[in-house]
């Protein structure tokens, strides 16, 4: 079944869902499971296909519900995301598989660690948030206005959130850009060179069009989840899990890291002094290949896409745990 890797599109599940899915690499190579952030869909940021392909690596993305070309799952929490994920590896024949997540993403990549012992082999999490219930977390602390402002109302007033988000992401279907711009007073100097890069902005704004492009419920809907009960304690977590931050991240903090690191069993975590959000892409190949079996530091997978930024670089900050 894993020849399917090559042309499956979408996936059904038991409850009759479609998730529109998106394979890059090689087709029987080491799967990793890669979950976008929010808002995000498949055809986010990742290693060029022919570099995956040399290193026998099979690449798995797929669109959250109510992003992209996935069917919404109304009320759907963190730990649902389990079902979507079993249910694409059941499709493409996979017993055993790594997973990686990038900021809203990553809380999905805890979950399915917590929840798929038997089947995940490692779970990775780069600028992941903690759960909004953490005890001893200031959960808002070192956050950025906008992301503060979104977060409340999305708990305080749901359908207030959801009336504002609506028009919002029309604007930004028909303009991706306008999203990076919104978010550039909240930008560092280093996220900055990064978005600014014309390989990188153009994967972003690539992403940022087909995650709003039929509905604005993917993001309405990961906003909910993330300010709920995620539906599974991290601290059961079994399977062996890396945590990368940059320090100066003003949309999920790095404290919200470290939190994490204390309380997951044996995880490391890697904390880059001089990297914020977007630094998560430049780290994303070394994490990659952590996922197969490597240790963080060493030589990364290239990255980005034919003419942006070129290699990445390896994380060089604090290491705990």
């Amino acid at each position: 079944m894993r020849d399917l890797a090559s042309t499956l599109d979408h996936v059904r599940t038991a409850d009759g869902r479609r998730l529109r899915v998106e394979c890059s690499g090689d087709p029987r190579g080491r799967p990793v499971f890669l979950l976008h952030g929010m808002p995000g869909s498949r055809v986010g940021p990742r290693p060029r296909p022919m570099y995956l392909y040399q290193r026998g690596v099979l690449l798995i993305s797929y669109d959250r519900p109510g992003y992209g070309g996935s069917d919404r799952r109304p009320g759907r929490r963190v730990v649902d995301v389990v079902e979507d994920v079993t249910a694409v590896a059941d499709a493409l024949g996979m017993d055993r598989f790594a997973v990686v997540g990038r900021s809203g993403g990553g809380p999905h990549a805890l979950a399915c660690a917590a929840r798929l012992p038997h089947r995940v082999t490692r779970a990775a999490g780069l600028v992941t948030l903690a759960p909004r219930d953490a005890e001893g977390l200031d959960w808002y602390a070192g956050m950025g206005a906008s992301n503060i402002d979104e977060f409340r109302t999305a708990r305080s007033d749901p359908e207030g959130f959801e009336a504002r988000l609506i028009p919002r992401t029309r604007s930004i279907r028909s303009d991706p850009a306008r999203l990076l711009e919104e978010l550039r007073a909240e930008l560092t100097d280093d996220d900055l060179r990064i978005v600014s890069d014309s390989g990188v902005r153009s994967m972003l704004l690539r992403n940022y069009c087909e995650a709003l492009r039929s509905s604005p419920y993917g993001w309405i809907d990961d906003a909910f989840a993330l300010t709920e009960p995620w539906g599974f304690d991290p601290a059961r977590i079994e399977v062996p899990v890396l945590l990368w931050h940059g320090a100066r991240d003003a949309f999920s903090p790095a404290s919200h890291t470290s939190w994490l690191a204390e309380r997951i069993p044996g995880a490391t975590s890697v904390i880059e002094p001089s990297a914020a959000h977007f630094g998560a892409l430049r780290a994303l190949p070394d994490v990659l290949r952590w996922s197969l079996g490597g240790t963080p530091g060493d030589t990364a997978l290239p990255f980005p896409e034919e003419g942006s930024a070129g290699p990445a670089q390896t994380a060089s900050g604090s290491r705990s745990r």
